[in-house]
């Protein structure tokens, strides 16, 4: 089976990346555009798919969203030169996992992708946490099963949203810091810099709160992180 599937029409980014990757361990195929990465992801079912944006023939954000449409729930790692919040946004919307800009750190990015294999076997292993529920203002989260309903009505998280959901209410009442948060929900080092988290926030807050652009329970401390107020 292949480990990683890379759409990239950059030839020389694309067997750089091959090459990077195959020396961590994985193995990779490469697509040169869009049409070609929606059939060899059909084909190959690769446990991961990083994933260009601007491409010949068919855009990344076409074949994420075929992706999704066809049921194909492997993570998708967006790898652009589009770093605008709208874009990002537009992409975790869709179904991506994870966004990464051009020009992007080596390092960064195989740390990314090692945290996104890692949280995947741990959820094939399955989740021993305890059905609990807990609730703030019109939201209620039960951790065991990983529901989430809000006025009593169901909401869909990502499972990034929901592992930085649960990361929230483990510290309710505390400020979490960016760092703490990418370790805890994505697994990075403590040196990584990232707006990972900034995007899953405004992802929470637009699901979860009466207001997103002045929410009440999903706050920002400036200049220390985030904390879930009850």
């Amino acid at each position: 089976m292949t480990d990683i599937l890379v759409v990239e029409d950059n030839a020389g980014i694309a067997e750089g990346l091959r090459e990077n990757l195959e020396a961590e361990g994985y193995s990779v195929e490469v697509a040169p555009d869009g049409e070609q990465g929606l059939a060899a992801a059909r084909r190959v079912r690769p446990e991961l798919v990083i994933l260009d944006l601007m491409l010949p023939r068919l855009d990344g954000y076409h074949v994420l969203r075929r992706l999704r449409d066809l049921g194909l729930q492997m993570p998708v790692l967006i790898l652009s030169a589009l770093g605008g919040e709208a874009e990002k946004v537009r992409g975790f919307r869709i179904g991506a996992d994870d966004y990464v800009t051009k020009p992007f750190s080596l390092r960064e990015l195989l740390a990314r992708v090692d945290a996104l294999f890692r949280r995947r076997r741990l959820a094939g292993h399955g989740e021993t946490t305890a059905e609990r529920a807990v609730r703030f203002g019109r939201v209620e989260v039960r951790l065991g099963s990983h529901s989430v309903q809000r006025d009593g009505q169901d909401v869909e998280l990502r499972p990034k949203e929901f592992d930085l959901l649960r990361a929230l209410i483990e510290r309710m009442g505390s400020v979490v810091s960016r760092h703490e948060l990418l370790t805890t929900v994505w697994g990075y080092t403590a040196d990584v810099v990232s707006r990972t988290v900034d995007s899953h926030i405004l992802e929470l807050r637009r699901k979860l709160e009466d207001d997103p652009t002045h929410p009440t329970h999903i706050l920002t401390v400036r200049k220390s992180g985030y904390l879930l107020k009850p």
